[in-house]
């Protein structure tokens, strides 16, 4: 056990560091990675943080992270046989990462509930942002394409999945809002529904922060509607789980290491009334939004969250 443990370890940590180093934007070949992924591994081979007292988290953990890769292999699959299709349909595209993000959220022990319907009207999608783990849950029931911070886009693996599967990038601080608004207006008014988060930032989960509405611009140009819906991650003693939030100066590789130690945990989604930009400037939706949102997590919370014992 130990053994495949330190092993299992090793390969992930690697990954990671692979994933936040390596600037490679194209399909990665199969020698490029093992070569990669073995240059790093003697990087961070380190002694073992494992010990005999925590065996049965070593075990989740080593499990987990061999169903994580597994999950990985196959989206690169799923990247692969879009790069081959030729002129893609975008609802295909869709499928693909619904089915990713689904065996993504399988290997980390993460279940997804939806308290109410999910909406089927197109729709610019926004959501609070809580970890990265909002990415695979609102992938895996919402058929959306996504925005993203620009580095991303140089992860190897990841990045190029990410690419290939229409994610729009997104540089933090650069004023290219206009051009991104763009973007997702072209894709909005050809059917294809993007989600965003308006927070710009992540959160503790436990309030909404201020929103920017800069983006909504899409939806107003193209005339489509604004879906809102709030996340909530629970714990099995239904309380908010406080190692799934991703924020502050929390590292990567340690936030990705609390979700493979955590116990299971849902993720419960709330979709909530829909925002008809018609006849509204930007800031008055932006306040609709605001306050929907905040409406709607705290109505979330009231629906999942237990009362703690005194």
């Amino acid at each position: 056990c130990p053994i495949i443990c330190y092993t299992t370890s090793t390969i992930f940590h690697s990954h990671i560091y692979l994933m936040q180093k390596s600037n490679r934007k194209t399909a990665p070949s199969a020698l490029r990675i093992s070569s990669l992924l073995s240059e790093t591994a003697k990087q961070l081979r380190q002694p073992a943080t494992y010990s005999k007292k925590n065996l049965a988290t070593q075990w989740q953990r080593s499990k987990r992270v061999v169903n994580l890769m597994a999950a990985i292999q196959t989206g690169v699959g799923y990247a692969w046989q879009i790069n081959h299709t030729p002129n893609p349909d975008n609802q295909q595209i869709i499928q693909l990462i619904q089915k990713f993000c689904k065996k993504s959220l399988k290997a980390l022990g993460i279940e997804v509930i939806a308290l109410e319907p999910i909406p089927t009207h197109h729709a610019l999608w926004a959501s609070n942002h809580i970890s990265w783990l909002d990415i695979p849950v609102v992938g895996s029931i919402v058929p959306t394409f996504f925005l993203s911070k620009a580095e991303i886009a140089n992860w190897p693996v990841i990045g190029w999945m990410a690419t290939t599967a229409h994610t729009l990038f997104i540089q933090r601080g650069s004023g290219d809002t206009s051009k991104i608004s763009e973007q997702m207006r072209e894709f909005l008014s050809q059917g294809s529904p993007v989600v965003f988060f308006p927070e710009a930032t992540t959160t503790d989960g436990t309030a909404i922060k201020r929103i920017y509405g800069n983006l909504l611009q899409s939806a107003m140009d193209s005339q489509v509607l604004i879906q809102p819906i709030v996340i909530c991650y629970v714990n099995q003693d239904g309380e908010l789980d406080q190692n799934i939030p991703y924020y502050g100066d929390i590292r990567l590789i340690d936030s990705v290491k609390r979700v493979l130690d955590n116990p299971p945990a849902k993720a419960y989604v709330l979709p909530l009334a829909a925002i008809d930009p018609a006849g509204k400037t930007r800031n008055e939706i932006t306040a609709i939004l605001q306050q929907r949102m905040v409406d709607g997590l705290a109505r979330l919370h009231g629906q999942v969250l237990h009362a703690k014992k005194p």
